[in-house]
């Protein structure tokens, strides 16, 4: 059934959209977030103006009727996320500086944390999968490719923010990590010491044990429980046992 969807692009699009209106609604509430917590440190009138524009867009991706439509708004809401990614770095800031997303490689400190940790999140994502009897190599958004794990990859997007960016964020503003655990290539790219992963691998165990109440389930369990949960979720609407996959939303 899982494959069955996935070459049909009206019902693969409509879990496309729970995916990605999962995301943008948690980049919205990381954003609020901070702009609640942190008023007096931030601009909050144009965090605000951002958090308004996401909102916008969420109604936008609800009238989605292909990938290709959903795809430009994924990508014009992440663009407007990423502009005040910066801003949302309150600690270390002469050393942490945010410029818009770049990968492969990394080039600077921040981008070389998020890529390290949206991995992190990606292999957490896949093992739910497979846990479920789902194939993380079959996606519904992101296309099939040799080796890579396409609904692993969706799944991840709405637990992006909330999951991998806040805890990016939290690294630098509580000074976990310092820029002294970074090295700079002759090319520009950056990457972590041995020493820096196995902090943040320790602090990503720690965060994981944490215990939230699901916002679709109302029960408690740990934030690491959390990827199972969704790939639970998608496996039980791929059985039409759910009418629609409920993504995770963190209010």
């Amino acid at each position: 059934e899982q494959y069955r969807i996935s070459e049909n692009l009206t019902l693969s699009c409509e879990f496309a959209k729970n995916f990605i209106l999962g995301k943008v609604f948690n980049a919205r509430w990381v954003i609020e977030r901070v702009t609640r917590g942190h008023a007096l440190s931030v601009d909050c009138a144009k965090l605000k103006k951002v958090s308004a524009q996401l909102k916008g867009f969420i109604e936008l991706i609800k009238t989605c009727t292909s990938n290709a439509q959903l795809r430009g708004y994924e990508g014009e809401a992440a663009s407007l996320y990423y502009s005040v990614f910066d801003d949302m770095i309150l600690q270390q800031k002469d050393q942490f500086i945010f410029n818009g997303r770049n990968r492969r490689p990394p080039m600077d400190k921040v981008n070389a944390l998020l890529s390290f940790v949206y991995t992190l999140l990606a292999h957490n994502a896949a093992s739910a999968l497979e846990s479920v009897g789902l194939d993380p190599y079959v996606g519904f958004l992101h296309t099939d490719r040799p080796g890579r794990i396409s609904l692993a990859l969706d799944l991840m997007e709405e637990l992006r923010p909330i999951m991998a960016d806040r805890f990016v964020l939290t690294l630098i503003n509580k000074r976990i990590i310092n820029a002294d655990g970074f090295v700079i290539r002759e090319n520009g790219s950056v990457e972590m010491s041995d020493e820096t992963k196995k902090i943040i691998l320790t602090q990503w165990q720690i965060r994981r044990q944490e215990k939230i109440v699901h916002p679709f389930l109302g029960e408690k369990l740990e934030w690491g429980m959390v990827p199972y949960v969704q790939a639970l979720l998608l496996a039980r609407t791929i059985r039409n046992d759910l009418d629609a996959y409920p993504p995770f939303m963190w209010k």
